[in-house]
């Protein structure tokens, strides 16, 4: 009996003198088989906050502070990054394979269920595929599929125990939003999809004098270029552009170009806007159909067009063909071209 309680006497001297890990910084180590580099960066969204140094049994061990809680990013080189959820306080452990980086990870230690969770996020979105496919699928079962993931997703979330509050709220924000997209896609995918009558614009004005309108092109296919002058990634296609329309010359297609030059970027005035897209068109030596939207948003709206460049093929009928065409500089433009015999 006296032996019994010298025994728990001790357990209770060791646990009372088991230092507790300190709340303004965080401990990190581990080990990286097969590693060959000699530096860990820890970075954060304004830059790299620490580095560590790795020793040549891939051993490390340091100790840093991060200036808000947040996903780091846990790195040897540019190839080889895992995300890596930190807050003072917390005393992280991380070993695995430098060749099979963040798959092959095992975390453990106070703090670690929270990266567990990221990755098992990561991988879950991983698997989940082209979400063309699932906006691809029919009512019933893009319903079906939609409850299916919600329900994966929340298993992930009640499958980690002491997860931080903040990364529990930004994951389900994460997820509400992306359950928002596939719902909102869909139901405009459904509206805006192949074969669909194509919402119009009406009385454009035409670079060449007069105006025109989508109906202007009926019994041509219309490969339609949303566009603005300031818009540096629309520039970059022009030549692709201009390329593809001689090709094409006197095929039954028509390249119609749409600027959205505004007022807003034009010192507030709709005439210098429909300056600036002259001016910019004829420098340029622009072919095709070249329109100016002006004050009508209609077009952009239907589309839900909330960045440029934005392509759209039309068929001859007035028709959608694809509400989110493929560039100029894709090859899979002429691939498409050539399926529909233009």
């Amino acid at each position: 009996m006296k032996k019994l309680s010298l025994a728990i006497f001790a357990l209770f001297v060791i646990a009372s003198c088991t230092k507790e890990h300190s709340k303004d910084y965080i401990s990190l180590s581990g080990k990286l088989e097969n590693n060959k580099d000699s530096i860990i960066t820890i970075s954060g969204r304004t830059g790299v906050i620490k580095t560590i140094s790795i020793k040549e049994d891939g051993s490390f061990k340091d100790t840093l502070e991060v200036p808000k809680v947040d996903i780091y990013t846990f790195q040897t080189s540019r190839e080889k990054r895992a995300p890596i959820y930190l807050k003072n306080g917390f005393d992280i452990s991380i070993k695995g394979d430098a060749d099979k980086f963040m798959t092959s990870f095992e975390y453990s230690g106070a703090g670690s269920a929270n990266t567990k969770f990221i990755v098992a996020q990561l991988d879950k979105s991983k698997k989940i595929g082209n979400p063309a496919d699932i906006l691809a699928l029919e009512k019933e079962a893009f319903t079906a599929k939609m409850s299916l993931l919600k329900k994966e997703y929340d298993s992930i979330l009640n499958s980690y125990n002491d997860l931080d509050s903040s990364l529990v709220d930004m994951a389900t924000k994460q997820n509400l939003q992306m359950f928002d997209y596939f719902e909102k896609t869909y139901k405009t995918s459904k509206m805006m999809g192949k074969g669909k009558p194509s919402p119009k614009f009406e009385n454009y004005v035409d670079f060449k004098g007069g105006k025109k309108s989508l109906d202007s092109f009926k019994g041509k296919y219309v490969y339609i270029d949303v566009w603005a002058t300031w818009c540096g990634p629309c520039i970059r296609e022009i030549p692709s552009l201009q390329k593809l329309e001689k090709e094409y010359h006197n095929k039954n297609i028509e390249f119609v170009s749409i600027s959205t030059d505004e007022s807003r970027r034009s010192g507030g005035s709709w005439e210098a806007a429909e300056k600036k897209w002259r001016d910019f068109v004829k420098e340029k030596q622009m072919g095709g159909v070249q329109l100016w939207a002006g004050q009508d948003y209609a077009l952009q709206q239907a589309y839900q067009i909330t960045g440029i460049p934005r392509f759209i093929l039309i068929d001859p009928q007035g028709n959608i063909v694809d509400s989110n065409a493929p560039r100029p500089s894709d090859p899979r433009l002429k691939t498409l071209f050539n399926s529909l015999k233009i």
